[in-house]
């Protein structure tokens, strides 16, 4: 009986910070969002995009953005030649609010919690301007492999990551791990 409620438990806690924080970020890209023309992105979006072409131009790639005029994307430009859309699925968020969303269900002690969601949520949002940094030069050096690089390597790399930082926290901080 014991195994159940920790099951039923998880699953509360899970699904609960899952809804509450979905909810919550559904507000806010309805609120700072334009999905009809003029189209704007988010700020996180925008933020993400501009920290890629900063990036993109510290390794020697002139890079500029602009909010695509027929969708809710920014436009990245390497050398004048359009190489990405940034959207909206581009920010991680969405991967942050499920990383979270993991941990609270395997809570541990408040405090290492709190900054447990904090380092891997700043880790996750860091690994993903990189992830798309690198995209972004693949796709611009090498066209031909575009789905394979953004359906496949780079995914991997983002959800690697994540699971990682799932397992780490069960290993060494879940009251689970008992």
């Amino acid at each position: 009986m014991k195994g159940n409620k920790t099951v039923v438990l998880f699953l509360i806690k899970f699904f609960g910070t899952y809804l509450l924080l979905f909810l919550g970020y559904s507000y806010y890209l309805e609120k700072t969002q334009q999905e009809t023309s003029p189209f704007t992105c988010a700020p996180i979006t925008k933020t993400v995009a501009e920290q890629t072409k900063y990036l993109l131009t510290i390794f020697g790639y002139p890079t500029e953005i602009a909010q695509d005029t027929e969708t809710v994307s920014v436009k990245l430009f390497i050398n004048g030649k359009f190489t990405a859309f940034i959207v909206e699925g581009c920010n991680a968020i969405s991967i942050i609010i499920l990383f979270t969303a993991f941990i609270v269900a395997f809570a541990g002690k408040f405090k290492p919690t709190v900054l447990y969601i904090l380092f891997g949520s700043l880790l996750i949002y860091f690994t993903n301007i990189v992830r798309i940094v690198i995209i972004t030069i693949a796709l611009y050096e090498y066209p031909q492999y575009q789905h394979v690089l953004h359906e496949i390597i780079f995914p991997a790399i983002i959800y690697g990551i994540t699971f990682l930082l799932w397992f780490v926290w069960i290993q060494k901080f879940s009251k689970l791990r008992k």
